[in-house]
This record gives C-alpha cells, sequence and structure tokens, in this order.
C-alpha cells in the first residue's frame, strides 16, 4: 500500500487568500469558526473531557457577537487550545482540529489567521480520510470552505450559522 501524500498547512489557496483580502473582518471570523465547526468532533471524539478548542471557538464568537476585544483572553484561548493539540502528540485528525480551533480565536487579533484555521481544518479532513480518499476530500473541503465564504460575504453575514 502506498503511503498518503503529506497535507502542508503553509499551501496557501490563491483563490482563498485573494477573497480573503477583500472581506471583512468579522465575516473572517465566522468563516473560520464554520471551518472549525466541521472538523472539532474529530478532537471531540478523541479528547470527550477536554473543552479547550470549544473554548476558543466560544472567545471568537463572543467577539463577534460584543466586539469587545481582550487580547489576554484571546492569546489565553489560542495558547489552550494549541496545547491541546500538543498533548494529543501524534499526528491525527484531533490534533489538527485542535490546531484549527487555535488558529481561529486569533483572528480575532489577525485577520490572516483565518487562512490558518482553514488550513488546519483541511488537514484535519486530510488524515481522517483513507489514504486513497484524502485528495479528494481535501479538495472537496476546500470547494466547501471557498463557496461558504463566498456566500458569507454576499449575505454580510457576521453571525455564525451551519450550512
Amino acid at each position: 500500500m502506498k503511503d498518503k501524500s503529506i497535507f502542508s498547512v503553509t499551501h496557501k489557496d490563491r483563490s482563498i487568500v485573494e477573497l480573503t483580502r477583500k472581506t471583512d473582518h468579522k465575516t473572517l471570523a465566522t468563516w473560520a469558526i464554520d471551518c472549525v465547526s466541521r472538523v472539532i468532533p474529530y478532537f471531540e471524539e478523541k479528547c470527550p473531557g477536554d473543552n479547550r478548542p470549544k473554548k476558543a471557538i466560544e472567545v471568537l464568537r463572543k467577539w463577534i457577537n460584543t466586539g469587545l476585544f481582550k487580547m489576554d483572553d484571546i492569546r489565553k484561548a489560542a495558547l489552550d487550545s494549541h496545547a491541546a493539540a500538543r498533548e494529543i502528540g501524534e499526528d491525527n485528525a484531533a490534533r489538527s482540529a485542535a490546531r484549527a480551533a487555535g488558529q481561529a480565536v486569533a483572528t480575532a487579533h489577525v485577520p490572516a489567521h483565518c487562512i490558518g484555521a482553514a488550513n488546519y481544518a483541511l488537514q484535519a479532513i486530510h488524515r481522517a480520510a483513507g489514504y486513497s480518499d484524502a485528495e479528494v476530500a481535501v479538495a472537496r473541503e476546500r470547494d466547501w470552505q471557498y463557496k461558504h465564504l463566498l456566500k458569507l460575504r454576499e449575505n454580510g453575514e457576521s453571525s455564525s450559522k451551519k450550512d
């Protein structure tokens, strides 16, 4: 059996990057939450008692809804989510999902972190898929991410809703 390809989170899809540059800050944060929401079950299944990634999403959602920004809260939530990822150890979908949540909450501080959240979500999809299905699963998710961001922009959304 051939190993599946490695998925690098440093890859940046140009079409998504260009679209994020034209999108308002809170819409990007909403998009980041929506990307993470699709993969956070991987983390919750592996670590059912650990709410750090979910807390990161709650902190970001609070910023979207209230506009209140506390750097200490954002930093703590991001670092806690990344710590949860490190504690998992091996590279797997759960670890990538926790990293996605850590990147998502950082979007409140730097909008470009939304791309990190989306890429870690893609990495989670890649790691969860079987070796023969990984590339197709990632392409399908990347397509959803792009179309979903377009939809959020068109609707002027700034509150997270599931499709």
